[in-house]
């Protein structure tokens, strides 16, 4: 399936890059999301006669990121956690909990932003945690899990 990108996409394009992808993706998740438009002559040309404005809401998306990636730069997040004895967590911290704790100091950051590449927190201590904000903005920050008093 032939498709026109609207936005940039992670590991396929940038605005305006006729790619190729497999059915499923384009039909469940680019054309649904309005990050792809088919590739048809007629919407080739209204891409590339809106792609001055395209870029400038990408360019407007990622400033937007970049500013939220200043704010968070170097936050230390604590969640107070159930503690068994040996320093073990009852349960587990996982991005819902670390979303949860961002919005309790006032800063906006969705669950899926949220990167555990090594999966969820299972004890105490101070653990660096990634934010994926844009394609092109990732910052780190760290959590620091203590026990619930």
């Amino acid at each position: 399936m032939n498709v026109i990108l609207l936005d940039n996409v992670e590991n396929l394009g940038n605005i305006g890059d006729l790619v190729s992808v497999k059915p499923g993706y384009g039909r469940n998740f680019l054309l649904p999301t309005g990050k792809a438009a088919l590739a048809t002559r007629a919407n080739i040309a209204e891409i590339e006669a809106r792609r001055a404005e395209l870029e400038k809401a990408a360019a407007d998306e990622q400033a937007a990121a970049r500013a939220r990636a200043e704010l968070v730069s170097g936050m230390e997040l604590v969640i107070p956690a159930n503690v068994g004895a040996e320093g073990k967590l009852f349960g587990s911290v996982g991005p819902v909990d670390i979303a949860e704790a961002f919005a309790k100091v006032g800063v906006d950051v969705a669950r899926s932003e949220i990167r555990m590449p090594e999966g969820p927190i299972h004890e105490v201590g101070d653990f660096p945690v990634g934010l994926h904000l844009h394609a092109d903005v990732n910052v780190e920050v760290t959590v620091k899990v203590v026990a619930d008093e």
